[in-house]
């Protein structure tokens, strides 16, 4: 043979070669927002682990995850195996930046959806951009109620917003004999997520009996809470309820012990009270404090998959889920089985398929009945829980079926 017909064949043989792998490695890129620096940088660390969790999960064989959809399998058996790729950036806890990445994801980094922002305020800015260029947007953690009530067509979100987790505490609230619970005070950050957590709040307040003798509003990220700690102290509240990212939820720890206040009931809204470096930072003090909650350690030890899912993270991070990263992961695994759903990577047809999702409890991660969306794009499944601090972590108190038989509720709350 001449040497230029072996030319010939060999860029033939190289052309195949290149479709081949390139089918091979074929990827489908995710746009995923989160706070990756500033004060709200180890939650965002934590949700981005999550979602590097889930990218494993469905890459990668895990047949240990049996009724995971993808979990067992290698990549999106209905896109030929293409894999799925998490193209991370950082909203600084911002939402004009979190709207400006959103755009540069779209824009630049083609991704054909999104997921994040952790803070409302944030995947309210975000979302927006997603709406506005008709691409679908995940949202797994923000729980400001008003984010599926904008009639926007391509926004979806897993979790349960705080209308589900204040009437949980109002619910768990009635169980609590030891002291009373009718007067109630909320202290809360002045972004989406708290306003909306107060609406909640006075909302099932009225609902349960309960009356608000405080409503103590504060701004994100202040440098100082003295005066918002003398307004609850001088309010004399049964039950205070707080809403508070990581930063400030340490801050009014460490003010409230040291001026000598603790609320009879200390209940927080989540959030940055189960950060992992408020829990190790924090925790030795605040024994007894309660947190509305998605998740646990102590559930998933009563279920293969979801405690199979946390060793996962453990090898990974060495850390346990928390509520937040197990939400996130969820909100990934529910956006890439739509994906493959779909078949395809258009707009139409991933929104179509998030639309048509109905996931079942053994389908899924979370201590949930299952994942499906109401006509707004919200789970109509996710449910609440709410957990003390007791020794090195959050315990499981309500509801009841949760709760081990070693778990205490000390009331009133005092400092450790």
């Amino acid at each position: 043979m001449s040497f230029r017909k072996l030319a010939a064949l060999a860029l033939v043989v190289g052309a195949f070669s290149a479709v081949d792998n390139a089918a091979a490695e074929q990827v489908i890129r995710i746009g995923a927002i989160y706070p990756l620096s500033g004060a709200l940088a180890s939650s965002g660390a934590e949700s981005k682990a999550a979602l590097e969790l889930a990218q494993s999960i469905i890459n990668d064989p895990h047949p240990e995850l049996t009724g995971v959809p993808l979990a067992e399998g290698k990549g999106l058996p209905n896109l030929g195996g293409a894999k799925i790729q998490f193209v991370f950036a950082d909203s600084q806890g911002k939402p004009e930046i979190g709207l400006a990445e959103a755009q540069r994801l779209l824009e630049q980094e083609k991704v054909i959806a999104l997921m994040g922002a952790y803070q409302s305020a944030v995947t309210k800015t975000a979302s927006r951009i997603a709406e506005q260029h008709g691409i679908p947007y995940v949202n797994a953690e923000s729980s400001s109620p008003d984010l599926t009530e904008r009639g926007y067509k391509y926004f979806f979100r897993t979790t349960p917003t705080d209308e589900t987790f204040i009437e949980n505490m109002m619910q768990f609230l009635d169980g609590v004999k030891e002291v009373p619970t009718k007067k109630i005070a909320v202290v809360y950050e002045n972004t989406d997520f708290g306003v909306n957590s107060y609406r909640a709040v006075k909302k099932f307040a009225d609902k349960y009996h309960r009356d608000i003798v405080a409503n103590i509003a504060y701004a994100a990220g202040t440098p100082s809470v003295t005066s918002e700690v003398q307004k609850l102290a001088a309010a004399k509240p049964d039950v205070a309820i707080f809403a508070s990212y990581v930063s400030d939820a340490t801050l009014f720890v460490r003010t409230m012990r040291e001026t000598g206040y603790a609320p009879p009931v200390f209940l927080a809204n989540d959030s940055g009270f189960v950060d992992s470096h408020f829990v190790a930072e924090m925790g030795p003090m605040v024994q007894g404090l309660l947190t509305r909650d998605a998740w646990g350690t102590d559930v998933a030890q009563g279920n293969s998959i979801l405690s199979k899912v946390d060793q996962l993270y453990l090898a990974k991070t060495g850390k346990h889920l928390n509520d937040s990263a197990a939400r996130g992961l969820q909100g990934a695994l529910v956006l890439a089985d739509a994906i493959n759903r779909a078949g395809k990577t258009d707009p139409e047809s991933l929104r179509a398929a998030l639309v048509a999702t109905d996931l079942s409890a053994k389908q899924i991660i979370m201590p949930w009945p299952g994942v499906k969306f109401d006509a707004k794009g919200q789970n109509e499944k996710g449910t609440g829980l709410i957990r003390v601090f007791q020794g090195t972590e959050y315990r499981t108190v309500w509801p009841a079926q949760y709760r081990g038989a070693d778990v205490k509720l000390n009331f009133p709350f005092t400092w450790k």
